[in-house]
């Protein structure tokens, strides 16, 4: 599969070709770039007004005065005309290969009806002659009818066909009887006869979806996540995969896609649990991952009733006994698992959203630390993955144990509030509960910002937007508070350097066009509490550098 022509208003800042992942990077050093005439967001110089790039490492900031002793360093000088600078952001949580299918594939998160959505898969299907057909992002919610769509309806779109069609959250699919049949999933949990699947059925379609893939599509979905991630200001992601998402392969090429220069680097967490330190160990070495984190699953998501809950789902029409939704994991396995992980000095964590999945999870980490010591705990950074709906004993064990919270704020804006799915899953009182970020904050809980794309997008200014104008007016948080969770953040989550504008910290920021009506805080931020509409303009990048080289530069500025 071939790679398209970058989307209008992209190119590379120099006119020498974009590499591909399967050609061997250039060997050549990033050049000596001088920015100056702006803002530049740094706690060494709040009245900075430029900044030096020599290599890989910021070499100096200051003023425009200043500037003019570095012109005879600098191979290139860009003017920056009062634009502002900031470290670029980093996503915590991504599924980039998932979300380069997802910006290759039908996206159907606009669509208002099952109607609009097989008029979208039949004309696919029209084009595709036959091959596997991946729509995806589609919310029942959001439709007239209430519903997924069944196999029949799909089978009729298709003409037959394979199609898979995860839901937004990617933890439930509709799939074609042809996609059943190729993944086998008659008569596994989560199969429910109509064409949908959760649980053990959902893991079983997207790994027979996925098996098909070959490297050169592979290839094409990194570069295309990876190129998006650049445009949105994005120089660092977390890949959070595991077996029920994709595979060792998968992980070892999104590792390699973020060697290259010129793109968004990349760091890896494994779902998969252990109970011994040396598989920890041997484990991580094998796939270059920081730790076993990210989507070992606790439970599942509230959109498609799988979270693990205290109190039942308030609109459960699912299987009968499935009102709490499903724990995954037990006391015993987190502890045995958080055991192995602080033993061989590796992360761990899990994705946990439900309130009485996170309980399992605190009290499993409690267990470990009565075993290896809570210092030991401490010391290695866990994390857990969207902790969507934490009571005050979990949050006060995880700012005991220093377990840091990978959050999406996104998911507020996108279904919390009184009106909102959470509010049909949860009631509104739990709905206002969820992702209680100033909560987690003065609890002492360090947490860092990512997307979970392709489950809401790679936006960094609209993760920072979403928390500081959170649903819940007692969750909100600062423009400086949630712009530090979306960079230094997610860097020191991953013991990377970086999300700081100062000498000697990695060449990795972006140069931003700020609309007129964004004023600016005392911080020199962009004030995104103070702009009445939640779809309103936010600052735009213009360039992107990771590491001293140029990942994306806007067609014209």
């Amino acid at each position: 599969m071939s790679t398209p022509a970058p989307p209008p208003g992209s190119q590379p800042w120099s006119a020498a070709p974009h590499p591909g992942l399967d050609e061997q990077p250039s060997s050549m050093p990033p050049p000596t770039l001088l920015l100056r005439g702006g803002r530049v967001l740094s706690p060494e110089r709040p009245d900075a007004t430029a900044v030096l790039l020599r290599g890989a490492a910021v070499a100096w900031v200051g003023d425009d005065a200043g500037a003019r002793a570095h012109l005879e360093q600098a191979d290139e000088v860009h003017e920056l005309d009062g634009a502002l600078v900031t470290p670029a952001f980093c996503d915590a949580h991504v599924h980039l290969t998932m979300t380069g299918q997802g910006l290759d594939g039908i996206d159907l998160s606009g669509t208002r009806s099952v109607t609009e959505a097989l008029r979208l898969i039949e004309g696919a299907a029209r084009h595709t002659r036959g091959r596997p057909i991946y729509a995806h992002s589609w919310d029942e919610t959001r439709w007239v009818e209430g519903r997924p769509v069944t196999a029949l309806e799909l089978d009729r779109a298709s003409y037959g066909g394979v199609v898979y069609m995860p839901r937004i959250d990617a933890h439930s699919a509709s799939v074609s009887s042809a996609m059943a049949a190729v993944s086998r999933v008659h008569g596994m949990d989560g199969w429910d006869g109509t064409g949908v699947v959760t649980r053990d059925a959902f893991a079983a379609v997207s790994n027979a979806f996925t098996s098909g893939m070959t490297v050169q599509d592979r290839d094409h979905y990194l570069d295309l996540a990876l190129r998006s991630a650049a445009e949105q200001g994005v120089g660092l992601v977390h890949e959070t995969g595991a077996d029920h998402l994709t595979s060792y392969d998968d992980v070892r090429h999104v590792l390699q896609a973020g060697n290259r220069p010129g793109l968004p680097g990349t760091v890896a967490y494994w779902g998969r649990l252990v109970d011994t330190e040396e598989e920890a160990r041997e484990l991580c070495r094998h796939l270059g991952a920081l730790g076993l984190a990210g989507d070992l699953c606790a439970d599942g998501s509230f959109g498609s009733r799988t979270a693990h809950l205290v109190e039942p789902y308030l609109d459960e029409h699912g299987e009968p006994g499935a009102e709490h939704g499903y724990g995954y994991l037990t006391v015993e396995q987190v502890r045995d698992h958080v055991v192995a992980c602080t033993r061989a000095g590796v992360q761990a964590g899990c994705h946990v959203i439900g309130d009485a999945a996170l309980q399992t999870v605190a009290e499993g980490f409690r267990q470990a630390a009565d075993v290896v010591g809570a210092e030991a705990v401490r010391a290695v950074r866990h994390r857990w993955e969207h902790v969507e709906l934490p009571d005050a004993e979990v949050l006060a064990t995880m700012a005991e144990l220093g377990i840091w919270a990978s959050l999406q704020p996104a998911f507020d804006a996108a279904w919390g509030g009184e009106h909102g799915m959470y509010a049909a899953r949860l009631g509104p009182r739990r709905a206002l509960a969820v992702l209680p970020m100033r909560t987690m904050l003065d609890a002492g809980v360090p947490i860092a910002f990512g997307s979970d794309s392709p489950v809401t997008p790679l936006d960094g200014w609209g993760s920072v937007r979403a928390a500081v104008t959170h649903h819940n007016e007692a969750e909100r948080l600062t423009t400086a508070e949630a712009f530090a969770a979306h960079t230094r953040g997610g860097y020191a989550l991953a013991g990377r350097p970086g999300g700081e504008l100062v000498v000697g910290a990695p060449a990795s920021c972006v140069v931003w066009d700020v609309p007129d009506e964004l004023l600016l805080t005392a911080d020199g931020l962009p004030d995104l509490a103070t702009v009445g509409d939640p779809d309103g303009p936010l600052p735009v990048a213009r360039r992107t550098v990771v590491d001293g080289h140029v990942a994306y530069a806007r067609e014209g500025a």
